[in-house]
């Protein structure tokens, strides 16, 4: 089916994208950007336990690459390089073409360093491992969350950003997260803006332990989740 995507504006300045297939926003109005940050990054990835020496990563939506550049940035923060290495594979089954990509102004809230690999990440082909950097490892994937496999339990952080439940209801049933904690490591977190009631309770069933977290720009919650 055509997806016709459409850039909007948020109130803390960044932009969004607006999805015709699904008639709903890749991010928060209130602020893409801030909403974001808050949810995968200050809840997610910046909170995984220590002990694991290497990041691996699924996400649910590569989108308009937002949650991909915003973890590479918080990556480099400290040093100025990639202190654990991390492999950030992406599931995305509507990829954004790259003329909409060109229209996202996120690229001015970032340092020239960060700005030019959010351009490496979406130049990046699908399909296959792509090194953007020394230490940071992309794998997007052109398809469907059922479509994909691990070979190991190897993942320790998901970032699932799947649109509402209400808009794709097939991608947030039990039996997805059945098969993403057998993916995981033990101690592995999920994230999501999603705070929806039969959301959790699916994640518990599915063996999840779940927690909810203060949500971003006036949500209520979010959710953390661990293997």
């Amino acid at each position: 089916m055509l997806n016709k995507i459409e850039v909007k504006m948020t109130k803390d300045g960044s932009h969004t994208l607006m999805s015709s297939l699904f008639d709903d926003s890749y991010h928060a109005h209130n602020g893409a950007m801030s909403e974001s940050e808050h949810v995968y990054i200050q809840a997610g990835f910046e909170q995984l336990e220590p002990e694991f020496n290497r990041v691996n990563i699924l996400e649910l939506g590569f989108g308009s690459g937002m949650n991909a550049i915003l973890t590479l940035k918080s990556a480099l923060a400290k040093t100025g390089q990639i202190d654990r290495p991390i492999r950030f594979i992406s599931v995305e089954a509507y990829p954004i073409p790259m003329d909409i990509v060109a229209q996202l102004n996120y690229k001015v809230s970032f340092s020239p360093q960060i700005a030019e690999l959010f351009d490496k990440l979406h130049q990046a082909p699908w399909g296959c491992d792509v090194e953007i950097i020394p230490g940071f490892v992309l794998h997007k994937i052109h398809g469907k969350l059922e479509e994909f496999k691990s070979d190991h339990d190897s993942i320790n952080l998901v970032f699932y950003d799947a649109f509402a439940p209400s808009k794709q209801p097939e991608l947030w049933l039990q039996e997805n997260f059945d098969r993403i904690i057998s993916m995981m490591e033990e101690g592995g977190m999920l994230v999501s803006y999603c705070a929806n009631g039969q959301f959790k309770r699916n994640l518990k069933a599915a063996g999840f332990r779940v927690k909810a977290y203060p949500g971003a720009l006036g949500r209520r919650e979010m959710t953390r989740a661990w293997k």
